[in-house]
């Protein structure tokens, strides 16, 4: 980073004031285009800046700020830990400094920042997946969307759904925590983001109750249909999480019921065999593919890992099981962006736990760069995987099934919180 720069938390309203001019030219999208808009932005971002998880930025240079971000301080579950992950979202350039390697270097100071924190690895939403693949960021797990009639959803009892509202909200986070206990990536959800869900009145919230205890929930929003009439609307299921196949059918069972005047229920879901739930799992595009395999689904690539400290990393996963083996395995990391994971670790594996010794022999060495590496560790692809479209090496391929297992996990990860 230039010596006359600075990154440091937003303290004046001068500069809240310039973090949203920033912002809205950044984000053309934002659509804060008169004074009381721009105003609301403005107080949003202080009241989240206020959230004890996060953190707002900016990068000064020469008296003037030139850049933005926001810093959240999250807990994410991974194989079975508690990890701090930092995450960055809002990055925004001012548009006459752009190409001046701004976004260059908050994302090297954000990086620093959680290593010193003591975080081993960082996350975010890119606005561009290849503009963070060159700084070797990897990418997670894929999310389908699904576009059905609320008829072609499985029947079930709604008896015990009813609408979630403030009194709920403890009950609310209890389930979610329960939930992201046994889960592969997902995240603490920011102060802000579940108040401001509990404030909305365009979010609607149900809940699944049974044995005194909230199950699972359904977040949900009404759209219209495109080119329609106010007759004609669909329901856009922002979040669906359950803790049991009752739960997951009981909620289902209240969007069936909409058929009468929902046209079409739009489903998010990290889960590749949603569509065995169906009983017709079409999306209505009428489209084939070669040679009659029709349409169901469309997918996107969104949430993207990195590691920032390998050391760190293997001391957070210590009580992690790495598929029961015993190997020693040199692992090999390409990294041009961040030179602390350009290297080489041996790991030691004695029935399935993981230790790092550098003096210790290696059975076979492992080639990869730190964006895929963050993709296997992350449990997003699977080693043979990689070997197989050359983005991994091995030195011996006969260990190739046991170094596989090493990294297999079999609980893809997901995330569902939004930053």
């Amino acid at each position: 980073m230039k010596n006359s720069r600075e990154i440091r938390p937003l303290q004046t309203e001068a500069e809240w004031d310039a973090y949203t001019d920033i912002a809205v030219n950044a984000y053309p999208g934002i659509r804060a285009t008169d004074e009381a808009a721009r105003r609301r932005f403005k107080e949003r971002g202080q009241q989240m800046h206020a959230d004890p998880i996060i953190t707002v930025v900016g990068l000064f240079e020469e008296g003037e700020m030139r850049g933005i971000m926001r810093l959240y301080d999250f807990t994410m579950r991974l194989h079975g830990a508690d990890l701090l992950v930092g995450g960055i979202g809002g990055v925004g350039v001012d548009l006459l400094h752009k190409k001046e390697r701004i976004a260059y270097d908050m994302v090297q100071w954000f990086q620093q920042h959680y290593r010193e924190k003591g975080a081993a690895m960082t996350a975010l939403y890119p606005f561009r997946p290849d503009f963070y693949k060159q700084m070797r960021y990897g990418y997670g797990r894929k999310l389908n969307q699904y576009r059905i009639p609320p008829a072609s959803l499985p029947k079930g009892s709604r008896e015990n759904v009813i609408y979630l509202d403030k009194s709920h909200r403890q009950a609310f986070n209890d389930c979610y925590d329960r939930i992201m206990a046994t889960s592969n990536g997902m995240m603490t959800q920011p102060e802000t983001a579940v108040e401001t869900l509990f404030e909305s009145v365009t979010t609607h919230r149900l809940g699944y109750w049974e044995d005194g205890q909230l199950q699972g929930y359904l977040l949900y929003s009404f759209e219209p249909v495109p080119n329609g009439n106010f007759l004609r609307n669909n329901i856009a299921v922002r979040t669906l999480l359950y803790e049991n196949s009752a739960a997951l059918r009981g909620l289902l069972a209240f969007l069936r019921a909409q058929a009468d005047q929902i046209e079409t229920v739009i489903f998010n879901t990290y889960d590749e065999d949603f569509h065995l739930l169906l009983h017709d799992p079409r999306n209505g595009s009428h489209n084939l593919m070669p040679s009659v395999y029709h349409e169901s689904n469309t997918q996107g690539v969104g949430i993207m890992y990195r590691v920032i400290d390998v050391p760190r990393l293997f001391d957070l996963l210590a009580g992690h099981n790495f598929g029961g083996q015993t190997l020693t395995l040199q692992l090999n990391l390409r990294d041009s962006f961040w030179p602390d994971c350009d290297g080489t670790w041996v790991l030691v594996a004695e029935n399935g736990r993981i230790t790092l010794n550098p003096s210790a022999t290696p059975d076979v060495e492992i080639g990869l760069n730190v964006a895929e590496f963050s993709s296997l560790i992350i449990g997003a692809t699977t080693f043979r995987q990689l070997l197989t479209y050359g983005l991994a090496d091995i030195s011996d391929p006969a260990y190739a099934d046991a170094v596989h297992q090493i990294f297999y996990t079999p609980n893809k990860p997901v995330c569902y919180t939004s930053f």
